[in-house]
């Protein structure tokens, strides 16, 4: 939690990269043989240690859906960003008094807290706060 004085650091890096396709086995495919990016059928995950704190692991994701996905709904975009979040709660709290479409309830997995909200041209970016593993 932040006591009154803390400024709050909103984003502190980008969480993930969700695009639309029109076969995401056969890009997964071509990007494994091209890039070497080898995807399960989630995508990939990039790992790195951030910069601040060598010690702490951090991830980026990288996930291609098929075209025909909702999961980016309400935006008509075939795109989405994952950004990497500090206080999610808060946050939240600060972006409704800001006027900003939060569009769903926070969810929490074994590996965070996400949650989604919309941007002034419409697009559906989701907000995740990692869980810190030991």
């Amino acid at each position: 939690m932040l006591k009154n004085n803390d400024t709050m650091k909103r984003v502190t890096g980008i969480g993930g990269i969700f695009f639309k396709c029109k076969d995401p086995g056969k890009l997964k495919e071509w990007y494994k043989t091209h890039l070497g990016i080898d995807a399960n059928e989630y995508g990939t995950t990039f790992e790195w240690k951030e910069s601040a704190d060598s010690s702490k692991n951090g991830s980026t994701q990288w996930s291609p859906f098929a075209e025909t996905t909702k999961y980016f709904e309400p935006s008509q975009k075939d795109f989405m960003i994952n950004y990497r979040v500090a206080h999610l709660e808060a946050l939240v709290e600060e972006l409704k008094k800001e006027g900003v479409m939060v569009l769903d309830k926070m969810e929490t997995y074994d590996y965070g807290k996400f949650v989604h909200i919309m941007d002034l041209e419409g697009n559906k970016i989701e907000l995740w706060e990692p869980i810190e593993k030991e």
